[in-house]
């Protein structure tokens, strides 16, 4: 099993992945790990080193899960001829699992921290649509398009129950 799972901050990406990645024993990436320098969330990586990092682990992996916002590191896993899943729920739905996500430990030192960037983080969720570049909508839809393998839309997130019977390889 090969995934990728592309979508806006808050879409269920890390909640999908967790599932699939603990269903099928597979390896699993969050793209923030590679597209950031470590502990450091505002800093990002240089992207030739991020890329060379996603495919690393696509490489090095038979089964695996990835996801993240990322178009251009999506578009390197993507080499590997995945299912690519766009989780597309709509920008409120986004935004309310931004608010009740648990702490991240890998990306914060604490939970006050994470707690302290909310406002951010949510202003930047709710930019979805409008934002330019490869974290937002119109380069995650070209990003889906353009991809000529398996592939679905998610505009709602489905009970991971009723997942359990798709065939994922």
């Amino acid at each position: 099993m090969r995934v990728v799972i592309l979508g806006n901050a808050g879409s269920g990406k890390t909640t999908l992945a967790r599932w699939l990645a603990e269903r099928s024993r597979a390896e699993r990436l969050d793209l923030d790990t590679v597209a950031w320098e470590p502990g450091q969330v505002a800093v990002p990586r240089e992207p030739a080193r991020a890329r060379a990092e996603v495919e690393g682990f696509c490489r090095s992996h038979e089964h695996w899960v990835v996801e993240g916002c990322y178009a251009s590191l999506v578009r390197a896993a993507l080499v590997f001829h995945p299912r690519l899943i766009w989780l597309d729920p709509g920008v409120e739905v986004c935004l309310a699992n931004c608010r009740s996500r648990p702490w991240e430990p890998h990306k914060y030192a604490s939970a006050a921290e994470q707690n302290a960037r909310l406002p951010f983080l949510l202003e930047w969720v709710a930019g979805y649509d409008e934002r330019d570049g490869e974290l937002g909508r119109a380069e995650h839809r070209q990003c889906f398009l353009s991809y000529d393998g398996p592939r679905m839309h998610w505009v709602a997130m489905p009970h991971l129950g009723d997942l359990a019977e798709m065939p994922w390889s």
